[in-house]
């Protein structure tokens, strides 16, 4: 339900569609989703530098850069985080008209967040990159100290000490960081773009 009242939605001559066809490839959304630190920002960085070599056309919207902007405002609450994925959704949904395969690098803890992104979009559109990685795994790498803030306290609410993540049930890629490095994880996503028509 939108707050604001007497707009209309005003379409364009140009479609997704023949954003598409001129772009010579699909438009979707990479959901990466995981604890902090498992690599969803070192994959889907790595990732978008390959398909950029490819002429494909993306854009990656990373969980802490977005925070620096659009969503400066927001704070981890458990109401934050579902408008901050929220909000991302939308932008997302912005880059798949636009004809972008977009990026996205978000913990996005909660399923139900991830299922309202989902359904915001058009089937196919939504492809859940679960990045698994064990929690010790991810307390070693800790490359910016939180889990080592968050074991003294020093940081409330941190996904996987004392707040929830919930893994993904049914997601369309499965990445284990604690069994692949970052090209083995390139290549299971290139093979499932090009296995699927999206590439």
């Amino acid at each position: 339900m939108t707050a604001s009242t007497n707009i209309v939605w005003h379409e364009s001559e140009v479609t997704k569609a023949a954003r598409q066809r001129a772009k010579g490839h699909k438009s979707a959304v990479l959901w990466f989703t995981g604890l902090s630190a498992s690599g969803k920002s070192t994959i889907s960085v790595a990732l978008e530098t390959v398909l950029h070599q490819k002429a494909i056309h993306t854009y990656r919207l990373d969980g802490d850069n977005v925070r620096f902007g659009l969503n400066k405002n927001l704070g981890f609450s458990p109401e934050d985080r579902t408008e901050n994925i929220r909000r991302i959704g939308e932008v997302s949904k912005l880059m798949i008209d636009a004809g972008l395969l977009t990026l996205t690098a978000f913990i996005s803890p909660y399923r139900e967040d991830r299922q309202q992104v989902r359904e915001l979009l058009e089937p196919g559109e939504f492809i859940e990159v679960y990045v698994k990685a064990s929690l010790e795994s991810c307390e070693e790498r800790d490359p910016k100290g939180l889990y080592k803030k968050a074991r003294s306290g020093e940081i409330k609410g941190f996904t996987g000490i004392d707040a929830p993540y919930e893994e993904p049930e049914n997601p369309e890629i499965v990445i284990d960081t604690d069994q692949l490095d970052v090209k083995g994880a390139i290549d299971l996503i290139l093979a499932y773009l090009s296995d699927n028509g999206y590439i």
